[in-house]
């Protein structure tokens, strides 16, 4: 088993992010560290006016999109900030936000929700990954 997982967050989807979260939290409670750097659609959805509202599910969900959405409400599925959360609480889990996206973007890390440890490049996130699995997302 890997003692290091690293997630790269692309997508801002409300699914891949609970996919993710889901992931992170799984990884916590096994003791993996667990680093999750989150770029363009997936750190727009770390903004503070984001986080809490309804996000769109992704495209590869099509007409189940609907359907999903219902069955998560309906069951009772905490959402994705929730789960990351507590994955955080219980984990050696660190949310590094993309440098080039906030330049981008023209986005303060004020703008971003606490979770979010640090503003990295590329080049510390390859260093903080070396030697665990990558996952992109």
């Amino acid at each position: 088993m890997a003692e290091k997982m690293s997630f790269i967050v692309f997508s801002g989807s409300a699914d891949k992010l609970q996919a993710a979260a889901t992931m992170v939290s799984g990884a916590a409670a096994m003791g993996v560290e667990t680093h999750l750097f989150l770029t363009f659609w997936g750190l727009n959805a770390f903004r503070k006016d984001m986080v809490g509202q309804p996000l769109p599910m992704s495209s590869e969900a099509g007409d189940m999109a609907e359907m999903m959405g219902k069955l998560m409400m309906e069951k009772g599925v905490p959402p994705w900030s929730s789960v990351l959360a507590d994955a955080i609480d219980i984990g050696d889990v660190h949310v590094h936000a993309c440098a080039m996206t906030m330049d981008l973007m023209d986005m303060p890390k004020e703008a971003l929700v606490d979770v979010v440890e640090d503003v990295i490049g590329v080049g510390r996130f390859i260093e903080l990954s070396a030697g665990g699995s990558v996952v992109f997302i």
